[in-house]
């Protein structure tokens, strides 16, 4: 019996109260991103009179939805995330929650979503919400433990929320969705592959079988970075050449944008050397990648919005 299921099977009393367990089971940090981001296509989107009563059900629509595939992804692969030391004192390998009770919260969670974006905002939204749903569950999530392809899989649904935000005004597919799209997809590269390679050891301990952990050495996954932080500068400055945002934008776009990729950079240089300081760096490098992927997509996204034309 392995020690992922010790834990479900012995669970320890703890008195944190439940709320924060569910609301630990919706990822927040992740949720609250691809509501950021939708809110952001939203914006993007909005001519002329904004509404109030759609942005809200869009808001609260793609919270349920994300929280919902954030709980369920939880629910599934509970037994690896016991094996991992990132993800042991989750709710469910912690045993705070039960799996029928997780079970329950996220399927009714993705009912209440799935019914206000499909009724309350419209139904190509509604649609492309159940389509970034299954495809993190059903594509996604299992693919981890069987090829390091499942990062790109994965990339397709991590970028649909500001296409969602953007749909729910225009009710249309358009070159600016694609491009929302594009830099959403482009980023999620660079950001996933240093996180990664960070926890690699915790990803091999439970049978994930994503880039990092399987290029011992960082110069696949250097490589990969390094393409995607390039692809992500013309994909930033599109909106602008497009005519959705200005000039201003464009411009610190383009500075965030090299920026970013400077940081691909020193860790692709660092890449493919051996021995426990080449290591040391490589990790240091990666670590101040993640952290610049976080600062670069929402600054990026407000100030977009801030100088929408």
């Amino acid at each position: 019996m392995n020690s992922a299921a010790k834990t479900l099977e012995h669970p320890v009393v703890h008195t944190r109260p439940a709320v924060l367990d569910y609301l630990e089971l919706m990822k927040p940090e992740l949720t609250s991103l691809s509501v950021l981001t939708a809110l952001c296509g939203f914006y993007l989107a909005t001519k002329g009179g904004f509404n109030y009563w759609l942005f809200f059900h869009t808001a609260v629509g793609t919270l349920c939805v994300g929280g919902a595939a954030g709980a369920l992804n939880q629910y599934i692969e509970r037994n690896y995330d016991a094996l991992m030391k990132r993800t042991e004192r989750r709710p469910l390998p912690s045993g705070r929650l039960h799996p029928r009770a997780v079970l329950l919260f996220g399927t009714l969670l993705s009912i209440v979503g799935m019914f206000q974006l499909r009724f309350l905002v419209n139904p190509l939204t509604g649609f492309l919400a159940f389509i970034t749903f299954t495809t993190y569950l059903f594509l996604y999530t299992p693919l981890k433990r069987m090829t390091p392809l499942s990062t790109l899989v994965g990339g397709f649904p991590g970028a649909l929320p500001p296409v969602i935000g953007w749909t729910a005004v225009r009710n249309e597919l358009s070159i600016e969705a694609l491009i929302l799209f594009a830099i959403l997809f482009c980023w999620q590269m660079p950001h996933f592959f240093s996180l990664a390679w960070m926890y690699r050891k915790d990803y091999a301990r439970a049978g994930f079988k994503v880039l990092p952990v399987l290029d011992e050495n960082g110069t696949r996954t250097s490589r990969q970075i390094l393409f995607f932080c390039t692809a992500l500068i013309p994909a930033s400055l599109a909106l602008h050449y497009v005519g959705t945002t200005g000039l201003l934008s464009a411009a610190i776009a383009l500075t965030l944008g090299v920026a970013f990729l400077l940081s691909g950079i020193a860790l692709w240089r660092c890449a493919g050397r051996r021995g426990p300081e080449a290591l040391g760096k490589i990790n240091f490098y990666a670590r101040r990648l993640f952290f610049a992927s976080l600062l670069y997509l929402p600054t990026l996204l407000i100030l977009m919005s801030l100088d929408k034309m």
